[in-house]
């Protein structure tokens, strides 16, 4: 079975060696898998060491049972980052096709209509406000059918009913590929709850 096994992973910062992750053991399974934990204590840096951005000082992630290694294989990994990190001068279609390899516009439109961004598909990105702009992101980031989709906290500043349509699109996400690792990261009892994943906790 696919999975990614996490042993005794290690990462300091800083030149008094500050420990974010110390000693951690986690296995990765294909579904859907919140990830909590109190705030500093490495979650995003778990997540960045998993898509290749940083690297542990100590400890081994292994990828068992994928084809191709994740960074060989192009579009292995899927990325909503804390920061919204859209190309501001380009349109909300635009950001989404431009992470597209098919440049499927039918399906590009039709993730932003579902997040209730119909009328700001052609809009820039700059003219968007914060919780529109983090609706694009995600819609970005579900374009793909990864190995790996990294959600660092993809609803926050987002109003109760827009975020469940945001969750249920990440749940239809799922479905549609089973065999998927989900990672979302989050502070919220309520998100895990809704999205029905592993509890998992640094």
């Amino acid at each position: 079975m696919k999975r990614i096994v996490i042993t005794d992973l290690h990462k300091s910062f800083d030149i008094a060696q500050r420990k974010v992750l110390d000693g951690i053991h986690m296995a990765l399974a294909p579904g859907i898998n919140c990830l909590m934990g109190a705030s500093g204590i490495g979650k995003t840096t778990l997540a960045r060491i998993l898509a290749g951005l940083a690297e542990p000082d100590s400890g081994t992630v292994i990828w068992q049972d994928f084809s191709l290694p994740p960074r060989v294989k192009q579009g292995c990994i899927g990325y909503v980052f804390q920061e919204d990190r859209l190309l501001e001068w380009q349109t909300a279609l635009a950001n989404l096709l431009f992470v597209d390899t098919q440049k499927n516009s039918v399906r590009a439109i039709d993730l932003l209509t579902q997040a209730g961004l119909a009328d700001s598909i052609h809009k820039k990105a700059a003219d968007l406000s914060g919780g529109m702009k983090r609706r694009v992101t995600l819609c970005r980031a579900l374009m793909g059918s990864h190995d790996l989709l990294i959600l660092d906290e993809p609803f926050k500043g987002l109003d109760d009913n827009i975020k469940q349509t945001a969750i249920k699109m990440v749940q239809v996400w799922h479905s549609e590929n089973p065999e998927a690792i989900l990672l979302c990261i989050t502070h919220d009892e309520d998100e895990v709850r809704q999205l029905g994943g592993q509890r998992l906790h640094l």
